[in-house]
């Protein structure tokens, strides 16, 4: 089972769900640069879970330990490591399904790969995995904000109710993170309403890549919205991903889709700020779609391990709607990937 990503930037994580912890080690992070354990925190606080009444009340403090890759407040160049110790993991609720496969969940195909699976919170496919990839994350946001380039990520669509607006300064002020304060609450009022019946709903987060130089990316095979793509979808609960104007696209004309130029640059991003597999100095832009999270209490029709019919209800501590916390989650992965691609230029241009 591979756990690392990157080619350059290498991220590897490890641990799950109700094991005695998380973490991530992560290699070739640029030397001599400050860094403190308390830029790493604020990251992974944003994914922390028990932050709202829209999420899982599982309590866990999420406290960053780093324990290699820093000395004396910056990095060494050798591999950063971070640990969380899981603190609140209750595997007992987990014994109803033990023996039974969870519609939606990937208990049935680790079962069919390896022949066995953690049904404690499904072991390295919760989406605990995550947090590790939060910490991580947010070193390569630090190395591209030295670069001038941020990330921003937000929800521009829950429970089939779309954002109008787009006010970034609204984005954490709601437990949703929509840009649109009055959309947001519409969402969560969805969300409450499915959780009364038992269920759960979906939702797209829209991420925003500005500041981006024309030139990066790889051309063929290690196109940068593929790396993009492969790094986002490998996030749990991810179904699609769209770049610029995505599936729209298949609607309209050449004359329409393409973006033409004058003197001052481009005209327009229909193409999402990638072209070729290479930026083009635009803004990079991607919507991912988050399915409704398959734990939720209302009866469904499964498979015992012996291959019997029943009936599985999982109760529990769970997110109703998993896109809210997959925010910083969706950002980490883009840092990363982008960061990753900066050092490969480098490398190609020395």
């Amino acid at each position: 089972m591979s756990s690392t990503f990157g080619q350059c930037l290498k991220m590897t994580t490890f641990g799950e769900s109700h094991g005695p912890a998380v973490g991530v080690i992560l290699e070739g992070v640029t030397p001599g640069i400050p860094l403190d354990v308390s830029e790493i925190q604020v990251e992974v606080d944003r994914r922390r879970p028990n932050q709202s009444e829209v999420s899982t009340h599982r309590d866990e403090p999420d406290t960053v330990e780093i324990l290699s890759g820093i000395f004396e407040g910056k990095t060494t160049g050798t591999p950063l490591m971070f640990m969380v110790r899981n603190k609140d993991a209750k595997s007992s609720a987990y014994e109803q399904v033990k023996n039974i496969y969870r519609p939606g969940h990937a208990d049935w195909g680790y079962a069919m790969k390896y022949g066995t699976r953690d049904y404690r919170g499904g072991g390295r496919s919760s989406g605990r995995e995550t947090l590790a990839r939060v910490a991580a994350g947010a070193v390569a946001k630090k190395l591209l904000a030295m670069r001038g380039v941020t990330i921003q990520a937000y929800v521009i669509r829950g429970a089939g109710i779309d954002a109008v607006e787009r006010h970034f300064e609204e984005i954490e002020k709601n437990a949703v993170r929509c840009p649109d304060a009055q959309v947001a609450e519409a969402i969560i009022a969805a969300i409450r309403t499915a959780q009364s019946e038992r269920d759960s709903v979906g939702g797209i987060v829209e991420c925003v890549i500005s500041g981006m130089p024309p030139g990066i990316g790889e051309p063929i095979y290690d196109k940068l919205d593929a790396d993009l793509a492969k790094a986002i979808i490998s996030i749990g609960a991810t179904k699609g991903i769209e770049f610029g104007d995505g599936f729209a696209a298949a609607d309209l004309r050449g004359s329409e889709n393409n973006d033409t130029r004058d003197a001052t640059g481009f005209l327009s991003n229909h193409a999402g700020g990638i072209l070729g597999g290479i930026s083009t100095g635009q803004d990079i832009v991607f919507r991912v779609a988050f399915k409704p999270t398959p734990s939720i209490a209302k009866e469904q029709q499964t498979l015992d391990v012996q291959g019997h019919p029943t009936i599985c209800s999982v109760t529990g501590r769970h997110d109703p709607a998993i896109f809210p916390r997959a925010v910083p989650v969706v950002e980490a992965m883009a840092a990363l990937v982008i960061e990753d691609h900066f050092k490969r230029h480098a490398a190609l241009i020395d």
